[in-house]
């Protein structure tokens, strides 16, 4: 017999196959009465990106001011396109909005605070898409390929649809 599912963690990238995983996560917490964490993970710059702004920033309070707006805008990206979802969905799904239990933008590794957070959440499932990468569809992002090799949580990976 399978465990239950009672939380589920819905890894983001924003993505154009976003919504499809999304639509995967909402579907499993409708049938199984889950909770629904959803995060996205800005990628950390490389310590080449931060020394070019301490050398080009001069200012500190810019430098912070410039770091910090890229979260502020995945933030604003990822509620548009969840009340755009919402929008879009029928009423049998709208209901699921109560399931969601944390909306949460960070920066950090992805796949280090993917994994972190279905921990710290004591997720029973990861839930994520894969992405088109130049011309090849056939193999899973950087991402999702890591994180479904590094977790002891079952994972699931929504493949890019046909068209």
């Amino acid at each position: 017999m399978l465990p239950d599912i009672r939380t589920i963690l819905y890894a983001t990238d924003l993505s154009e196959n976003a919504v499809n995983a999304f639509r995967y996560a909402i579907l499993l917490a409708k049938k199984t009465g889950a909770e629904v964490h959803i995060l996205h993970v800005v990628e950390k710059l490389s310590n080449d990106a931060v020394i070019t702004l301490q050398s080009y920033v001069l200012d500190a309070q810019e430098r912070e001011r410039i770091l910090h707006e890229r979260v502020d805008k995945a933030k604003k990206v990822l509620q548009q396109r969840l009340d755009q979802f919402w929008k879009q969905s029928d009423e049998d799904d709208r209901a699921v909005q109560k399931q969601i239990a944390s909306v949460n933008v960070c920066e950090s590794y992805p796949v280090e605070e993917i994994l972190k957070q279905a921990n710290r959440l004591s997720c029973d499932l990861i839930v994520m898409g894969t992405h088109e990468k130049g011309f090849v569809r056939t193999f899973l992002g950087s991402v999702a390929k890591n994180v479904l090799n590094d977790s002891r949580i079952p994972t699931f990976i929504v493949p890019l649809p046909e068209e």
